[in-house]
């Protein structure tokens, strides 16, 4: 666990003075561009972390899978998850060596999260804070391919702010090789790409209630749906409901957004599409609570609550900024310390990195 509160440290340090070493961005009022190599430096931190471990959750299968296969054009299904296995074959030209695998998804996955959180969060070292404390950083370490999938599906932000449908569907279809949940971004697209807290919001957070209500009958739909394909197996899977603290932390940043709405908007207009991803990764959250599995599509909406706890920071009188921005730091600190600590009993081992 040292490792863990290093990397906290180091990389809260680094990435506030990249904002404290900042420059305006002339075309965006109330953006910010942080210092890239501050930036760089938090990535190299991040990937260096993630990328030499050799525990945590499946990374030891996915280690394994690397080792033990001999990946060929030939064998790979293409009606499956074929980008990873690419991925896999052309690495294997590299090295037989699993940790290359574990380095280069660790690489690719922090450094595209990064650069949309530099490019879009307006207080860049609270959303990377975040990132880690909220165990976003710890997950990317235990869905490998799937939050692989995510970060490059947030490289889709500028084109759902932009209304660029046709880009936007390149870059989740791209990402759906590397995991298939990644499709659901699709339709999610013309539902939050509209003003935040319409009817549209209501429906959905009722929508969230309903099912947790009657989960039971829910489930038992969605598995039928899905007994024929490569996640049917989801049907057997009983790891719990998600933390009902998780569903806290996920909702707060909206509940402030929804106060501060008319604010938020004066100060980007397009926010609305990042308040309404964030709403989406609340309702699929919620309803995690009744099957932990339900977590897993909450991955790619989870990034947007990153940049949307940036923005809430300014929808406070300007006195009160700094008391709010120290509660949220030493609240996510609290829930780090006691997913990592107290609930899992975290543990990070490594080959290289011995502390």
């Amino acid at each position: 666990m040292t490792i863990m509160w290093i990397n906290l440290s180091l990389v809260y340090v680094l990435s506030f003075f990249s904002r404290y070493f900042s420059i305006s961005v002339p075309t965006m009022p109330n953006f910010i561009r942080p210092n890239r190599l501050l930036v760089l430096s938090v990535i190299v931190i991040l990937v260096t972390v993630s990328g030499l471990r050799n525990n945590i959750g499946d990374t030891f299968s996915y280690m394994f899978s690397y080792k033990s296969n001999n990946f060929t054009f030939s064998d790979i299904d293409y009606s499956g998850d074929f980008g990873f296995n690419i991925l896999q074959l052309l690495l294997q030209k590299i090295s037989k060596d699993p940790q290359i695998l574990i380095l280069v998804t660790a690489a690719i996955t922090n450094l595209l999260i990064v650069i949309i959180l530099s490019k879009y969060s307006r207080i860049v070292e609270l959303s990377i804070y975040v990132y880690i404390t909220s165990d976003m950083f710890t997950t990317s370490m235990n869905g490998i391919r799937q939050y692989l999938a995510a970060a490059i599906t947030f490289t889709a932000t500028k084109y759902l702010l932009n209304g660029d449908f046709r880009r936007y569907a390149i870059i989740i279809i791209l990402a759906s090789t590397i995991h298939k949940s990644a499709l659901v971004l699709l339709p999610i697209y013309f539902i939050v790409r509209r003003e935040a807290w319409t009817k549209t919001t209501l429906f959905l957070l009722s929508f969230s209630i309903v099912i947790v209500l009657g989960f039971n009958e829910f489930s038992d739909l969605l598995f039928k749906a899905l007994e024929d394909t490569q996640y049917g197996h989801y049907s057997t899977f009983d790891g719990g409901g998600a933390n009902k603290i998780r569903i806290f932390v996920t909702a707060a940043p909206v509940i402030i957004a929804f106060f501060g709405k008319q604010k938020l908007r004066e100060l980007w207009p397009k926010s609305d599409y990042i308040v309404n991803m964030s709403i989406v990764s609340t309702v699929f959250i919620t309803i995690a609570s009744q099957n932990w599995i339900f977590a897993r599509f909450n991955i790619y909406f989870g990034l947007y609550n990153l940049i949307l706890i940036s923005w809430i920071i300014l929808l406070f009188k300007e006195s009160n900024r700094k008391l709010i921005y120290y509660i949220i730091l030493i609240c996510y600190l609290i829930y780090f310390y006691y997913e990592h600590v107290i609930s899992y009993g975290f543990i990070y081992k490594s080959d290289y990195i011995n502390i």
